[in-house]
């Protein structure tokens, strides 16, 4: 048996027991999972918030679906939820939410509830560790699946992670970062994350002009 078809097993144990069942009989893996039954964006967020794939879920205070316009031009994806976030179920938190904002406000000059913002990894990582592929294979249809509901005209991936994991490139982030990369039906621009750019403030104006570009492809 793979690991997506435990993950999914977990994850049925999981509400069988939320409903008070102590045995079942055997049964098989269905190789669908939840969150590609889901027919609108509020039936993901739904699923997203009851999700036990993977063992993430036993750490988290919440999961966190995602904020904003469910049809913006514009999508940010993070790469993984933070423990301000998911302490304070805030997408826009301490010194690395508040530049972010800054970001979208100032320059973009448009507001955080104009746009989407989510995250690759729905849940934080536990005691701050690097996910592992297992978790990000549990959490990546949640990823597509919003970007096919909202539809946006451009998506943004913040740090060399997010962009690696939603395009499944591994090229160096460098030679990307700032231009617009070609991604299913989709503009992408790849810049860096706030918290780089709060330990290299000299990156900021590199960053101001990337996010010019943005505004040009919306």
């Amino acid at each position: 048996m793979n690991s997506f078809q435990n993950l999914l097993l977990l994850q049925n144990l999981y509400r069988l027991k939320a409903l008070g069942f102590e045995y079942i009989d055997s049964f098989s893996a269905n190789q669908t999972s939840l969150n590609e039954k889901s027919n609108t964006l509020d039936e993901l967020r739904k699923n997203i918030s009851t999700c036990h794939l993977c063992d993430l879920s036993k750490s988290r205070t919440q999961s966190m679906s995602g904020y904003g316009n469910p049809n913006a031009d514009l999508m940010i994806i993070d790469y993984t939820v933070s423990y301000n976030e998911d302490n304070t179920n805030s997408y826009y938190c301490g010194r690395s939410g508040a530049m972010l904002k800054d970001m979208i406000e100032n320059v973009l000059e448009l507001k955080i509830q104009d746009i989407y913002f989510t995250h690759a990894i729905k849940c934080k990582p536990l005691n701050s560790n690097t996910p592992s592929s297992s978790e990000w294979d549990s959490c990546k249809n949640h990823l597509f699946s919003q970007i096919k509901f909202i539809k946006p005209k451009v998506i943004v991936t913040l740090g060399k992670d997010a962009y690696a994991k939603v395009t499944s490139e591994d090229e160096n982030f460098g030679s990307v970062r700032g231009h617009v990369v070609s991604f299913k039906d989709y503009k992408l621009i790849p810049i860096y994350h706030p918290n780089h750019l709060l330990r290299n403030p000299d990156d900021k104006k590199i960053t101001f002009n990337d996010l010019k570009t943005i505004k040009s492809c919306l």
